[in-house]
C-alpha cells in the first residue's frame, strides 16, 4: 500500500472549489480523466454507490465514504478490478486568497504512481476559473 499527497493552489474562491467537488455532475468540467458520472444523487453523501466513466470506455465503481460540508472534505473508494483505491479531499483557503485542495491517494503502488499525473492536472484545473 502506497499513499501519496498532492496539492494545489489557484483563485477560486473554496466555496466554488468545494461546489465543484459536491455535484458529481460538475467533475468532468475539471477533470480531464473524468468523462462522465452515474450517481443516484445531484450531491455528495456518505453511503452513496456511482460509477465515472473514463477514457476509452473504462467504467469504475465507488462508494463515497465521508463528506463533511462545514470542512470542505470528503472521502471515496473506487474499484478498479478487485483492487480499491481509497481518495481523499479538502479545499482550504489559499495562502493568499483563493484556495487550496488537497488530494491523498492511497492504494497499490503502481496505481497510486500512474493516477498521479492526471489528478495533479485535474486538482490544478479544480481551482483556476473554468474556460
Amino acid at each position: 500500500m502506497t499513499t501519496l499527497t498532492l496539492h494545489a493552489t489557484g483563485p477560486v474562491g473554496p466555496g466554488e472549489v468545494w461546489e465543484r467537488y459536491a455535484v458529481p455532475a460538475r467533475w468532468p468540467e475539471w477533470a480531464p480523466q473524468i468523462t462522465g458520472v452515474e450517481v443516484p444523487v445531484a450531491r455528495l453523501a456518505a453511503g452513496v454507490r456511482g460509477r465515472v466513466r473514463a477514457p476509452l470506455g473504462v467504467v469504475l465503481p465507488f462508494v463515497v465514504e465521508t463528506v463533511d460540508e462545514a470542512a470542505r472534505r470528503w472521502s471515496w473508494t473506487v474499484s478498479v478490478g478487485p483492487v480499491r483505491m481509497h481518495l481523499l479531499h479538502w479545499v482550504t483557503e489559499g495562502p493568499d486568497g483563493g484556495s487550496t485542495t488537497g488530494l491523498r491517494i492511497s492504494g497499490p503502488a503502481p496505481l497510486v504512481v500512474g493516477y498521479a499525473p492526471p489528478a495533479r492536472l485535474a486538482i490544478g484545473r479544480l481551482v483556476r476559473p473554468l474556460h
